[in-house]
């Protein structure tokens, strides 16, 4: 009976020493992983900001792809949240929910980890800030304290839980990324068939360019217009578009005006760069990219293949043109834009099906 007394003795010794020193250690923690990604501000933040992406590229779905989340009522925005629950250890379960936004800039959000040893709540903060090169820097963080349990639990593993937190949030965003520029990525192309487009007048510059480099004189051409019809009062009545008036394909060049449409003719000065010009009612081949404008071969592949099938005949005295339906500056995402093409036919005299 004594030995069983001074053996409780002892343990009990021991467990208050241990409480008393893993209680002395600090367990607060801040751990933060930041990374440039090749990516739109806007799309970064809206990839964070709703959760039903968080299971595209959240690290832990490598770790256990079979994990089951439930999704609150709301998927975005401050009240939005969702809990996980996993066999695998090192997953688990717990919820997650948005305190407080700042748009396109920050996000915050309440962690809770439901462990064997207790529950566990953390603060999680994102910010979102221009980085160089057109990329937007991203910086993921959690802060907050290891209770005692956690920090006896910690002290048996190989690696301290600051280094194995940063470890999963640096995957996490390197994930974030590519998963975003797969969506970027997509595009499809849609058949019109044969339309009749009813012409009118346009504001133009016109410049000449070798077809890779015409991508980067297209904007400031476009703002060129711009600029011109706001200092001048002049309205805008459609979509722009570009106008092809000659390629070279063996010489990689072409000849071609960023123009604006307006709803009547427009006098300009003769030294201005700016002029007007008028587009006469034709029938074309017209085909809809839906995707970044690197995908616009594929459109113009489309129309030709069907010219070329039906033995439809181009119209030598007109030009083709595309006709950017969506605004960049307020669609972030290049699969989402639209872009029309017409290729100008010789009217057929028959019914093509």
């Amino acid at each position: 009976m004594k030995f069983l007394k001074y053996l409780f003795l002892l343990i009990l010794v021991i467990l208050v020493a241990g409480a008393v020193y893993f209680g002395a250690q600090d367990g607060t923690f801040d751990v933060t992983a930041t990374k440039d990604l090749k990516v739109p501000q806007s799309l970064a933040f809206k990839t964070a900001y709703n959760y039903q992406s968080w299971s595209q590229w959240g690290p832990w779905m490598q770790t256990d792809p079979n994990v089951q989340i439930t999704y609150s009522d709301t998927l975005q925005g401050v009240g939005a949240g969702y809990s996980w629950v996993s066999d695998h250890p090192e997953v688990g379960q717990g919820n997650m929910k948005t305190v407080a936004i700042t748009e396109n800039e920050a996000i915050e959000q309440k962690i809770t980890f439901n462990t064997p040893l207790g529950d566990s709540s953390s603060d999680v903060y994102w910010s979102f800030e221009p980085g160089p090169d057109n990329t937007t820097r991203v910086s993921w963080g959690m802060k907050g304290e290891l209770s005692l349990l956690e920090k006896v639990f910690m002290s048996f593993q190989s690696g301290s839980f600051e280094e194995a937190t940063k470890e999963m949030y640096e995957k996490g965003l390197e994930n974030m990324e590519n998963h975003i520029l797969e969506q970027m990525a997509k595009f499809s192309v849609s058949f019109d068939g044969i339309v009749e487009y009813g012409g009118g007048y346009y504001m133009y510059v016109t410049e000449s360019a070798t077809t890779a480099g015409r991508a980067a004189k297209m904007g400031p051409m476009l703002g060129e217009v711009m600029t011109y019809m706001q200092s001048n009062n002049i309205q805008q009545s459609g979509a722009p578009f570009t106008i092809f008036h000659q390629m070279d394909e063996a010489a990689g060049t072409v000849i071609f005006s960023a123009a604006i449409p307006v709803k009547e003719r427009i006098n300009t000065a003769p030294d201005s760069n700016v002029l007007c010009g008028y587009i006469e009612p034709l029938t074309a081949i017209k085909t809809t990219l839906k995707g970044n404008y690197d995908q616009l071969d594929e459109a113009y592949k489309a129309a030709h293949t069907y010219i070329e099938e039906k033995a439809l005949m181009l119209d030598p005295e007109k030009a083709q043109f595309e006709v950017y339906a969506s605004d960049p500056g307020l669609e972030p995402n290049p699969a989402n834009w639209l872009t029309e093409v017409y290729v100008p036919i010789i009217a057929p005299t028959e019914t093509i099906n």
